[in-house]
Parts: structure tokens; C-alpha cells; sequence
């Protein structure tokens, strides 16, 4: 009876291990340059600058780890040694989340990308719990009941990397296939920088602090020494005691070079408006600017407006602008922010009334016979349909299909011949 118990215990647990890692690895993999951007937010608050140029392969490794170690405790694929990495990952990840809680040198661990965003301690609470489950599993994976055999092993392992490292390059190459971010297509952008009536605010209190015979002391606005010239003051602080509604998009600000705050006139605009997001400029893909050109152009034929976007500074801009030969205004607006809107740089944004109708990845941009008419007449200048649930359904086939078909051909095969 008790061996029973351990058995289904430990399928159940491995399940919910599996699933949980190959959802952490896939939303990692559809968004590799986010992982990588908070690979660097990692980096640079360890003080590891060195580590830079290792945050978009240390993005594809992550997220194929994770989802194959996910994968493979569901198939019981090397059991022993599959068990012992997730229990090796956990053991490394829940002090790690311990420190980003207590310390909180980022405000989100990334564990799900932006597909999932909580809290450090609720991270750091999550990875007990997985803990916990790894190290049940790992201590009965004798009852991990194996789907495929030792003969057809490699060829699940194969499938299963040839899969989430073609996502995660299909995904570099092009946009994440899922938008989790604030910015994504059909999003009205002034909506979600509204706050609701009623939204609790951010609260603060002061904190006074006095000296007396050498001795610093803080105070608050209900004890300070007021009026006890024995007590010199030294400086006010604020600290924030309880924080308020954040709204989806609160840091989107949009400024000439000459310091023109003009975000409200580009939201507004009721025509199209094309937002060229270049977060560095002088790091920016070359070759994306021959579309860009063409688009710039077009947009001139029809009376669009045409902004650049970046958060280069004035020298590099006034450079560029120099060897480039650019005609369009460039405006300045916060790198996190254009690094958030899309991931491509340079990338297209296309607006309406402050709706994003369109974006494009530097190598997608329209061009040639897509610029022949205007855009109220075009399928460019409208909202394309939300795929998003068939494109998941088509990940999980293409997941799901070939590691079967690998699992009727080990059945026929090798067990019959058993």
C-alpha cells in the first residue's frame, strides 16, 4: 500500500514539475530578447559587466534547459539524471530568489518572462514548494514509470531541443509569437496610462533626522525636536510606506531634442502615425534602414507622421543623423520603454488615435507593392486578428504530434520485440 502511495505520488508530482517547466522555458522562448534584457538587469546589479555579451545565449540556454528538463520528467526520459537536475536548478534558485527578495536589487526574478510577472517573495515562496517537490522526486524516481525506451531515448532528447531552440531563434529572427507585453497590437495606449477613479496612490512618510552631541537620530513629523535647539537638523527623507495602482503603461513620454514634451500630440493624432523604435542607434541593424527609407517615403506620399524614436544621446543622434541622411524627426523617449515596445531595433511601431494597429520586426517591414495605397485602404492600416490561441494550440502539436509518433514507433518497435 505504501508503495502505491509513493508511486502516485511521485506522478503526480512530476507532472506538475514537467508542466511547470516546460511553461517557464516556453514564455522564456518565445521571448528570447526579453530574457536577455533581464539577463543584463541580472548582471548589472551584481556588478558582472563582463557577463554582457553573454545575455542572449544565456537567454536561449535558460529557456531550452528548463523546458527540456520540463519535457523530459514527463516522457521519464533519463529519470535519475533528470530528477537530479531539477533538484540541482532548485537547490540554486530558491536562495537566489531568498536574496532578490530580501535584497531586491531587480523588482521581477523573469522566472515566467512577462507572461507572468510576481513578486520576489511570492517567487521566493513558489520555489519552496517546487523544492520540495523536486527533492520527493528525486528521491523516489525509481517509480517514474519511463514512456519511451533506452533505444528511442535520443530521439525525443533530439526533437525536443530541435524544437524550443527553432522557437526561440524563429522568435530572435522575427516578434515573440506572443505579445505579453502592455505594447502589444490593438493595445490603446492612453487607456492604459489612465488611472482609475478611486485607484489607491503611492504613500509616503518623512523622516527627519537630528543630530545631538555627535549622536544621529531619525524622528518622524509627530516627535521631531521641534523647538529644542539642542537637536541640529540634518537632512529629510522620503520613504515609500505603501505603493499604489501602477498603470499598465506608465513610463511612455515622448521629447524633441530641443526638450518639447509632444506625447499627448503623437496619442492623439486621429490619422496614422509611424514610430520608428531604435532603443541605440548606433546599435541598430543597418540593413532594416533601406525598409525603414521606403516606409519614411511612403508615408510622405500620404500625409503620415513619421517619428524616430530613441535613447541615444544627442551626440550619437546628431551623428547618425550625419552619416544616415535622415529626414525624419527624432525624438527622445526612455530606453526600457522603446526595449518594451518592441522587440527589434530598429523595429516599427503604426498608430491611430493611440492605438498600436501594427508592428514590425526590421526585417518584416512593408514594402514594395504593400506601399501602393493608402493605409485606411490597406490591410496594413488595420488591426489583424488576435492568433493567439491558435498559436499556442499549433506549438503544443508540434510538440506533442512528433514526440507521440516517436512514442508509437518505440511501441511497435522495441517493446514488441521485449
Amino acid at each position: 500500500m505504501l508503495e502505491k502511495v509513493k508511486k502516485i505520488l511521485v506522478e503526480v508530482l512530476r507532472v506538475l514539475l514537467g508542466l511547470l517547466f516546460i511553461f517557464s522555458g516556453f514564455v522564456k522562448a518565445v521571448d528570447p530578447l526579453g530574457s536577455a534584457y533581464k539577463f543584463h538587469d541580472y548582471f548589472t546589479a551584481f556588478s558582472m559587466p563582463f557577463m554582457e555579451p553573454l545575455t542572449l545565449p544565456a537567454s536561449f540556454i535558460l529557456s531550452a534547459f528548463e523546458f527540456s528538463l520540463g519535457v523530459f520528467i514527463l516522457l521519464g526520459i533519463y529519470r535519475k539524471l533528470t530528477s537530479f537536475l531539477i533538484l540541482a536548478l532548485m537547490c540554486v534558485m530558491t536562495p537566489l530568489t531568498l536574496y532578490l527578495a530580501i535584497a531586491n536589487p531587480v523588482s521581477d526574478c523573469g522566472c515566467f518572462g512577462d507572461a507572468l510577472v510576481i513578486s520576489n517573495w511570492a517567487t521566493f515562496i513558489k520555489n519552496i514548494f517546487v523544492l520540495a517537490a523536486a527533492i520527493v522526486v528525486f528521491i523516489w524516481n525509481r517509480y517514474i514509470t519511463p514512456i519511451l525506451t533506452d533505444k528511442s531515448t535520443w530521439l525525443g532528447v533530439l526533437y525536443t531541443y530541435m524544437f524550443i531552440f527553432g522557437l526561440s531563434f524563429y522568435c530572435y529572427q522575427n516578434l515573440p509569437i506572443l505579445d505579453f507585453r502592455p505594447y502589444r497590437i490593438g493595445a490603446n495606449i492612453p487607456q492604459l496610462m489612465e488611472i482609475p477613479e478611486g485607484a489607491p496612490h503611492d504613500e509616503f512618510k518623512s523622516i527627519y533626522i537630528y543630530e545631538k552631541d555627535g549622536v544621529k537620530k531619525e524622528f518622524t513629523i509627530d516627535n521631531y525636536p521641534a523647538g529644542d535647539s539642542a537637536w541640529t537638523f540634518v537632512d529629510r527623507i522620503t520613504k515609500l510606506v505603501k505603493k499604489g495602482y501602477t498603470p499598465p503603461i506608465h513610463d511612455f513620454t515622448i521629447t524633441t531634442l530641443d526638450g518639447v514634451e509632444i506625447t499627448d500630440i503623437i496619442l492623439a493624432d486621429t490619422s496614422y502615425t509611424f514610430l520608428l523604435i531604435s532603443p541605440k542607434l548606433e546599435r541598430a541593424n543597418d540593413a532594416g534602414f533601406d525598409r525603414v527609407n521606403e516606409i519614411f517615403d511612403y508615408s510622405q506620399v500620404f500625409g503620415y507622421q513619421f517619428y524616430c524614436l530613441t535613447a541615444s544621446s544627442h551626440e550619437e543622434i546628431f551623428k547618425w543623423i550625419e552619416n544616415a541622411c535622415v529626414d525624419y524627426p527624432i525624438c527622445i523617449t526612455d530606453e526600457t520603454t522603446l526595449k518594451t515596445i518592441i522587440r527589434s531595433n530598429p523595429g516599427l511601431l503604426l498608430l491611430k488615435s493611440g492605438t498600436i494597429i501594427n508592428k514590425w520586426h526590421h526585417r518584416n517591414i512593408p514594402q514594395g507593392d504593400e506601399l501602393s495605397k493608402p493605409l485606411s485602404e490597406s490591410e496594413l492600416g488595420q488591426i489583424p486578428p488576435n492568433r493567439d490561441k491558435q498559436k499556442v494550440i499549433y506549438c503544443i502539436l508540434w510538440l506533442v504530434i512528433p514526440l507521440g509518433l516517436i512514442s508509437l514507433l518505440d511501441c511497435l518497435v522495441y517493446r514488441r520485440k521485449k
